[in-house]
């Protein structure tokens, strides 16, 4: 199977094959159509296996044809933030939007959310689509109660994509809260090393990121590419030191 057969169009294709990327690991063939349908999906997949390309890549594709959406992607940590605002940005350089799009993309950590929120820095009740990259990875940073408090601000009408890198008794109550009947899908541990193997996390490798920090990177390729034609999205990483 090739990415285009995945409902994936020309403009992201051809990013992907610059990367040297040819075919999709088993969490991106089985999650990236589902985005795409505006499903409710919960993946249980282990670190290394493609996640982040499987939910960024149909994303890219949602945000060049719908005006105006705004997308809140919740991570554990500043390294994943940083993994998927890179993401973002070299995979959407071939689309065009139009000027009037004001559609948004924000990355953080439930902490940040919170933070900014409270400061007025943006609007958690007009978010089309939640991602939570690995709930029981911010459960182990102890940021669950600030996922729920995130949860609660946000509309009841939206898409929800969740992924965890196992299951745990201690997220299913917020789980049940998020999701509605949702598409789950569950890649094998075997699976782990395939990304690595096949795609090289190449993301990862050129804009790896010591110090927690807006993404100047980027945010530069976003401008060099026009990327969501003059609005850029922001890409808002948690503060501190990373440990």
């Amino acid at each position: 199977m090739e990415f285009k057969d995945l409902g994936l169009t020309d403009a992201t294709v051809q990013a992907i094959v610059e990367l040297g990327i040819t075919h999709p690991t088993t969490v991106q063939s089985d999650v990236i159509p589902s985005v795409l349908e505006g499903k409710d999906i919960f993946a249980i997949a282990p670190q290394r296996s493609g996640k982040t390309y499987s939910y960024v890549l149909p994303l890219i594709e949602v945000l060049a044809a719908k005006k105006n959406q705004n997308i809140l992607i919740i991570t554990a940590d500043s390294f994943q933030a940083n993994n998927v605002s890179d993401s973002f940005a070299l995979f959407n350089k071939y689309h065009q939007t139009s000027d009037d799009d004001e559609s948004n993309v924000i990355i953080a950590t439930p902490d940040l959310v919170l933070d900014l929120n409270k400061e007025n820095k943006i609007d958690l009740s007009n978010i089309n689509i939640l991602v939570v990259d690995d709930i029981n990875l911010i459960k182990k940073k102890r940021q669950l109660s600030n996922l729920e408090e995130v949860l609660e601000k946000l509309p009841a009408d939206k898409q929800n994509i969740v992924f965890t890198n196992r299951r745990s008794k201690e997220t299913q109550s917020i789980l049940d809260k998020i999701l509605k009947t949702p598409t789950e899908i569950k890649v094998d541990k075997t699976k782990e090393d395939e990304a690595v193997s096949a795609q090289n996390e190449t993301s990862s490798q050129e804009f790896n990121k010591k110090e927690p920090q807006i993404d100047e990177k980027a945010l530069e390729l976003v401008k060099k590419h026009h990327i969501f034609g003059d609005k850029t999205p922001r890409f808002l990483l948690i503060k501190g030191e990373l440990k």
